[in-house]
């Protein structure tokens, strides 16, 4: 699995605790860190470099697409191209969100980049086109999260502001569209009204991946020996090593660096 940086960490987590007996390689491209700003075509060309990285070194059974931004830009793309089945963070996000709506009013929340390409919007609309999307825009809460400030004063003040259409809105089921977000979870429940449910992408992205395997018969068995867990990084390994084991755990012992050059 890849993502721009830390918060498909998120990802493996789910994966981990789903299917503790499978090997698992991460690769986080700190280096060109993060992704939201940059134009969709861009992120195009690193999620293609990557997954070909990844497919020609590791030889995987599945490739996740652990960064909604990667996803709404080359998702498509790379499962026509590649022979091996490529799952992104947005579908089953979404199909979690429409099954959990009783009153048909969803939002969905994510970074600039991800909100502005339309790809939730779009697959909102695929699912279940009689469903009510408010959908907002949340720069600064993946800064908020990196450094270690998810409880902080400054974040409930930004959440409050940046949720309010969201609020407005009565929605009564909200998709955490970005996998930094579960961080915030409370933050983000305390903004928009605790009755509403939240979904998170990254729990459902981890069911999506136990399906495909169970369905093509390749997971690992029940009862294996724990997997392997491989964490690479294109920018700074200390970094990855620290922001890791507080995000994700003990898992992320050792970082190995990747240089595009």
């Amino acid at each position: 699995m890849f993502d721009s940086g830390f918060g498909g960490l998120t990802v493996a987590r789910a994966v981990i605790d789903l299917m503790p007996g499978e090997d698992l390689v991460y690769l986080g491209d700190t280096a060109r860190y993060p992704y939201g700003p940059r134009s969709l075509e861009e992120v195009r060309r690193f999620a293609h470099q990557i997954a070909d990285f990844l497919v020609e070194r590791v030889d995987p059974k599945l490739l996740i697409v652990a960064c909604n931004t990667a996803a709404a830009a080359a998702l498509a793309e790379l499962q026509e191209r590649l022979d091996i089945p490529v799952v992104g963070v947005i579908e089953p996000g979404v199909r979690a969100v429409v099954s959990a709506t009783t009153t048909g009013r969803v939002g969905v929340i994510g970074t600039v980049g991800t909100i502005g390409s339309g790809a939730y919007q779009r697959a909102v609309a695929a699912a279940d086109p009689d469903i009510t999307l408010a959908c907002a825009a949340c720069p600064g809460f993946v800064e908020f999260v990196e450094r270690g400030e998810a409880n902080s004063d400054q974040v409930r003040v930004l959440a409050e502001r940046l949720l309010a259409p969201i609020g407005d809105a009565e929605v009564d089921t909200l998709l955490l569209g970005c996998t930094h977000y579960p961080y915030l979870a409370r933050t983000i429940s305390d903004a928009v009204g605790r009755d509403v449910v939240l979904v998170s992408s990254a729990d459902e992205t981890g069911f999506e991946v136990r399906s495909l395997l169970e369905e093509a018969g390749c997971q690992a068995p029940p009862r294996s020996a724990a997997g392997t867990h491989r964490f690479l990084s294109t920018g700074d390994v200390e970094w990855f090593r620290e922001l890791g084991q507080r995000l994700l755990g003990p898992e992320v012992l050792d970082v190995e660096p990747h240089s595009w050059e």
